[in-house]
């Protein structure tokens, strides 16, 4: 990655450093912790008073809001997909979403919001992740995907960097043979893709219709809290000083 390389609206790119070992990453494995279930986890009490944690998450029964300094990984891939969802009343559907993905990551800060209706009154269940340092890079996991309704910040890319327009072409996991695996992100043909050695977004704030941050997540603080109203998470600061390698 070269230390300050501009794209072509004029943003710059995540700072060098040495490429990570590569290895085998499963992008839709089943994870261990799921939300809103998380308010019953037993245990988790003492997890956070800890002030270390190493868990799984993921999110989809219902879109969720969200909002991070700055995501940074390695082997990034994005590609146009139908994600599965339950109507209202019941039945089957697909919406359409931008699936990203990143084998080795590491996550400044994030927040999370998610509206729940108890009893007819409105109450947000918000999950903060991560320290109050926007230069730490605290938060490290693994074969994070998002599955996005929509997002606004700031992507970098370097490294080989691929944008096509056929989705299942889009390949940046290897098996343990070295071998590329086919269409990591499970895109249909015909679909937008992308895919980069390194991606660097700051300053995300957007809505996830499928977040999944599989184990091991590990993170030095997670902060879970059920407030009333329709409460959204605080607009993301800008990162600062240079993320740590994945």
């Amino acid at each position: 990655m070269s230390p300050e390389r501009h794209s072509p609206e004029g943003h710059v790119t995540g700072p060098g450093e040495a490429a990570p070992e590569e290895g085998r990453t499963h992008w839709r494995r089943s994870l261990a912790v799921a939300v809103p279930a998380l308010l019953a986890a037993g245990g988790l009490g003492t997890a956070m008073a800890s002030g270390a944690l190493a868990v799984g998450l993921k999110i989809q029964d219902r879109p969720v809001d969200f909002t991070t300094s700055s995501l940074y990984g390695t082997q990034y891939g994005a590609a146009v997909v139908d994600q599965a969802v339950v109507r209202p009343d019941g039945s089957a559907g697909t919406v359409r979403v931008l699936r990203m993905g990143f084998a080795d990551g590491v996550i400044n800060g994030l927040c999370l919001s998610q509206k729940q209706q108890i009893g007819g009154a409105t109450y947000t269940l918000m999950l903060v992740l991560g320290d109050d340092d926007s230069g730490s890079w605290e938060i490290r996991t693994k074969n994070t995907v998002l599955d996005l309704k929509n997002a606004t910040g700031v992507l970098d890319m370097d490294g080989i960097v691929d944008l096509n327009t056929n989705g299942a072409d889009v390949k940046t996991v290897k098996d343990s043979s070295g071998a590329y695996v086919d269409n990591p992100l499970n895109s249909p043909q015909h679909r937008f893709g992308i895919q980069a050695r390194y991606a660097k977004f700051d300053r995300i704030t957007g809505t996830a219709q499928d977040f999944q941050l599989p184990g091991l997540l590990t993170t030095p603080k997670l902060k879970l809290s059920v407030k009333p109203g329709s409460v959204a998470c605080p607009a993301p600061p800008a990162p600062t000083g240079t993320p740590g390698t994945p």
